[in-house]
């Protein structure tokens, strides 16, 4: 081989191999790129200004000096939502000196976190930091502090809004809820422990978490301790996705799950909080379940969904659109209803008054009702249940379901406010493996309405003992459904 033929061969590899590189090398780097952890530096510059402290005071009335006020964080333990034990009273504790408390003198309360939400000084922050406070308190990362004015608590959202004397105040920028994605890093800016400007990261754990009657929870892995509460959950564009609000502990520390409000539902409430200091929320005036999937198969519904209802108010817009217990909410405004909890959020953000349509199933098929969207009222104690003072000597042994039933007498009708039903006077075996009880008004078996022994009996009679049977049945003011497998 003549020198000239030689080097040009080692020309070409060199080629191939620089040209194998230059496809490799972008590769190497994209992957180097993906195993780097963010800098959140730029961000805590960015919205860290923002992020307030939150102190609140309340007056103390006179008490036994050897048993002075817990600690600012003690006190926002025990508004917390999940799981914070209240210390023994034997516990031992550290010594203070008896300092004799006036009457009206103000206490430290409670701490906690907000950020603004405007520059003329509307702040937003969690309900349980500032609910019951006789003063509150703002301090700003620059050290000013203003005395805050309560503009509006909700209790159900667990969000409020503070208003200080301020301008030019450092907003927070808003983000959109909906391009958040499970895995993404997040980051928290709050003062727990009273530990004011404290950064804390992770990721988003989950979405649309199940914790709350009218709100999807954010589920984060972000370290958040007593402290934290009212303060912002921010997305890598610097823009906040949720409110930090509650934690799941045994200890009354961080355990690697907390959750945050998202921002979408907050902005919503806390608009209508400064419009009017209250929020109007939509109802029907009903009690409701999850629809299991036994229920299902026996109603002839293909999948578990929907709310099944098992009671409805007297006078309630539930009852006045014809809404019976044992129905199965499927649609809301033509919003399909994948879980029982999917109804109390679309209605709670529905304006009272509004007219809105309902689909429900009911035996065995699906119908729409009309129905105007009352208010949310007061929160109602139940009514405790009292057992039928008479007894109907008709009897009959449903030996297939394992029951015993009779009629219901014209008294027991008017007091429970049925047309019918029958009355469960005893209880083995299949049945009581059910739930069945004794004092249970069956409505319902297999779709069909059991308005007396009659009927429940030929009924009864008519059902494939090779297959599991539907029973809907109401126990003091609510009803549910229920499923038993027939003795053969």
């Amino acid at each position: 081989m003549t020198l000239k033929r030689y080097l040009s061969r080692v020309l070409v590899i060199g080629s191939l191999c620089a040209f194998g590189m230059g496809l490799i090398a972008p590769q190497l780097a994209g992957a180097q790129s993906l195993r780097t952890l963010p800098d959140f530096t730029d961000l805590v510059e960015q919205v860290g200004p923002s992020v307030v402290n939150i102190r609140t005071l309340e007056k103390a009335a006179v008490r036994d000096a050897q048993n002075g006020p817990q600690d600012e964080e003690m006190q926002e333990f025990f508004r917390r939502f999940f799981g914070v034990p209240m210390p023994s009273p034997n516990a031992p504790r550290q010594q203070r000196p008896n300092k004799p408390q006036q009457p009206d003198e103000e206490q430290p309360r409670g701490v906690g976190s907000g950020f603004i939400l405007s520059s003329d000084g509307f702040i937003m922050t969690n309900a349980h930091v500032v609910e019951g406070a006789d003063q509150v308190l703002v301090t700003l990362p620059d050290k000013r502090e203003f005395k805050a004015r309560l503009v509006g608590v909700d209790k159900r959202s667990d969000v409020a809004v503070v208003k200080i004397e301020g301008t030019g105040l450092p907003a927070v920028k808003i983000g959109d809820v909906s391009r958040l994605k499970v895995g993404e890093w997040v980051m928290a800016i709050g003062s727990p422990f009273g530990l004011e400007n404290t950064v804390t990261a992770g990721i988003v754990s989950a979405k649309q978490r199940d914790t709350g009657d009218y709100l999807p929870f954010i589920q984060t892995d972000v370290a958040i301790n007593p402290g934290n509460s009212g303060g912002p959950l921010i997305n890598m564009r610097g823009e906040v996705v949720g409110i930090n609000s509650q934690i799941y502990s045994r200890s009354g520390g961080f355990m690697g799950i907390s959750f945050a409000i998202p921002i979408d539902e907050a902005i919503r409430v806390s608009e209508q909080l400064r419009a009017t200091g209250r929020v109007q929320r939509g109802r029907l005036g009903v009690q409701i379940d999850q629809v299991s999937k036994e229920v299902a198969e026996s109603l002839g519904l293909a999948k578990a969904q929907g709310a099944l209802v098992r009671g409805v108010e007297p006078g309630s817009p539930a009852e006045k659109a014809g809404l019976e217990a044992g129905d199965i909410i499927l649609r809301f405004d033509g919003k399909p209803i994948e879980k029982s909890t999917d109804l109390p959020r679309m209605v709670g953000n529905t304006k009272p008054g509004t007219r809105s349509v309902l689909q429900i199933w009911r035996r065995g098929s699906s119908r729409d009702l009309l129905i105007t969207v009352g208010e949310v009222e007061a929160e109602k104690a139940a009514k405790k249940a009292t057992a039928p003072a008479d007894k109907p000597a008709t009897t009959l042994t449903a030996k297939v379901l394992g029951l015993t039933v009779s009629d219901l007498s014209d008294a027991q009708k008017k007091e429970l406010k049925l047309r019918g039903g029958v009355r469960v006077d005893a209880v083995t075996e299949v049945a009581a493996r059910a739930g069945i009880q004794e004092g249970d008004v069956i409505l319902a078996l297999s779709n069909a309405e059991t308005p007396s022994v009659v009927v429940f009996e030929a009924l009864v009679a008519k059902i494939d003992r090779s297959k599991p049977v539907s029973l809907l049945f109401r126990r003091g003011e609510w009803a549910q459904y229920t499923v038993i497998r027939p003795q053969r």
